[in-house]
């Protein structure tokens, strides 16, 4: 037993959430299912999820399980069957797991554009996104184009065009999960020194243990399908973390296991 581990039943939603008023994202009793009524099929049920202001929580789960149909309902892209859903400091900013960038745009023209659904004025569009790429350490890119880019640096440009947003809340879903070993190293290394330094608040999905552990300071297990919210580890690992330390190691060890334990089930089932 780690002293760097908390874990946390699911009945309720977090201790530490629970103590604040607004949460930065407060998920109750959320439902959702796809299909015609009578026929249709769940995907989450009973979510009981807050995320403190700058929390950064990771959501694990099998394939199937409803963590990205998860994320699009935080982020308003779709409603949730039941259920009511906070984002009390506005609507967050989503990374997807591809960049989405306009190819025919350079990385700082992407995040202009960015910018400009955020309002801000076009004088200060070409300023703010070169500091934006500078945060990511990216200076010099602005007039790249997207093919001249390597994949890390893509993201980086992805996450430049999230943060251009100005959201207090940053969704990502798998942002890492086509990068080689090192970029993602590299990847976890900013978003990391960016949550810190911007105190946000991030919801984070990945199907990597490691990676889950490395990050957050809140682990949620989400069963398979349907989904719900089947237990919570509080990560009390110092940052910054290393992929390959004992104690990533071994609380990974852990809830691999109850992963594990929660695909089987439903394999029986």
């Amino acid at each position: 037993m780690t002293p760097a581990l908390t874990t946390t039943e699911p009945a309720t939603t977090s201790a530490a959430a629970a103590t604040i008023d607004r949460p930065a994202v407060r998920l109750s009793h959320v439902h959702k299912s796809f299909g015609r009524p009578g026929a249709a099929t769940p995907v989450l049920d009973d979510i009981n999820l807050d995320v403190a202001p700058g929390e950064f929580v990771t959501l694990l789960g099998a394939s199937g399980c409803g963590k990205s149909t998860l994320l699009n309902l935080v982020a308003g892209l779709d409603k949730p069957t039941a259920g009511d859903i906070e984002v009390p400091g506005g609507r967050p900013a989503l990374m997807f797991q591809d960049h989405a960038l306009f190819p025919w745009l350079t990385a700082g023209k992407n995040i202009e554009l960015a910018l400009r659904l955020a309002g801000v004025p076009k004088a200060e569009r070409r300023a703010e996104a070169e500091r934006l790429l500078e945060l990511v350490r990216l200076g010099g890119a602005c007039k790249k184009r997207v093919h001249e880019l390597s994949g890390g640096m893509r993201q980086r440009v992805a996450m430049a065009r999230s943060l251009a947003q100005g959201a207090s809340v940053l969704l990502m879903d798998e942002p890492f999960a086509a990068l080689d070993a090192i970029t993602r190293d590299v990847l976890h290394d900013e978003i990391t020194r960016i949550w810190a330094e911007r105190k946000l608040s991030v919801l984070f999905v990945t199907h990597n243990v490691r990676e889950a552990v490395r990050l957050a300071q809140r682990v949620v297990l989400l069963s398979s399908r349907p989904g719900r919210v089947a237990k919570e580890w509080r990560i009390d690992l110092p940052q910054p973390r290393r992929i390959e330390d004992s104690g990533v190691a071994d609380l990974s060890v852990e809830i691999t296991e109850e992963l594990r334990g929660e695909i089987r089930r439903h394999v029986q089932h």
